[in-house]
């Protein structure tokens, strides 16, 4: 017997659903490719032709509910990634760093003629608070909340580099379940986010960096997470209470 649709439908992966987008947003060209068969089979195109004989694809119901699966699914990996970036954040924060989300800073990665600029992108990035230029200490944290994104960023090495370039330590904060420490290279330390805290599989390595100019003036440019209204009150006195 010959696979179902729904057999079909398992086996297709992200460059079918990105076809299947593209097919949706414009007036469905066929490029007659093996994506474009395999769509075909699994019942999520459908081809049409005009009077003048020529041929269109047009997304079929069944590929519109599979559209749909994937943006509730990619929307609740977003909510997902961004409530753990928030709660890296506010670490950083309460253990008395300035903070910034949403960087970008780019590093010259390689060596002679193969040496090229690469953006590093860290979810989280924080320094010490403190006016000598040798105790800032830069951190970068890198958060992944899926196993998927998780391999993608280690088969990127020139990402990796750009984030050390920028950074005395660099960690992996993991979403528990999708990836082990011996996953990732031993210049990055790895989190683990449990339930109740954010644990250490394995420390990172400290290494000596005075931030370059260009990191300066990113940093300059960019707004620092506001600090909690409550990140340094057992400072002093505990709170009053009614």
């Amino acid at each position: 017997m010959g696979a179902s649709p729904a057999d079909e439908t398992r086996v297709l992966g992200a460059p079918h659903r990105r076809r299947l987008r593209e097919v949706w947003r414009s007036a469905g060209w066929p490029c007659q490719d093996l994506i474009e068969v395999e769509l075909l089979a699994a019942g999520l195109l459908q081809r049409q032709r005009d009077g003048d004989g020529r041929e269109s694809l047009r997304v079929t119901d069944a590929g519109i509910a599979l559209l749909a699966a994937t943006l509730q699914r990619n929307r609740a990996a977003r909510d997902a990634h961004e409530a753990l970036v928030a709660r890296v954040a506010r670490e950083m924060q309460r253990a008395g760093r300035v903070v910034w989300r949403g960087l970008a800073l780019r590093a010259k990665v390689g060596m002679g003629d193969d040496a090229a600029w690469a953006m590093a992108l860290p979810d989280v990035y924080s320094i010490r608070h403190t006016t000598v230029a040798d105790y800032v200490e830069p951190v970068a944290h890198e958060v992944k909340v899926r196993r998927a994104d998780l391999l993608a960023d280690l088969r990127r090495p020139q990402k990796g580099e750009a984030y050390l370039q920028n950074s005395s330590q660099c960690w992996y904060v993991l979403r528990e379940g999708i990836g082990e420490p011996a996953e990732i290279p031993a210049e990055y330390g790895v989190m683990v986010a449990r339930e109740s805290a954010l644990e250490v599989l394995r420390p990172a390595p400290k290494r000596p960096l005075q931030l370059p100019f260009a990191v300066w003036m990113a940093l300059a440019r960019a707004t620092p997470e506001p600090a909690e209204d409550d990140a340094q009150g057992w400072l002093g006195a505990p709170p009053a209470t009614d």
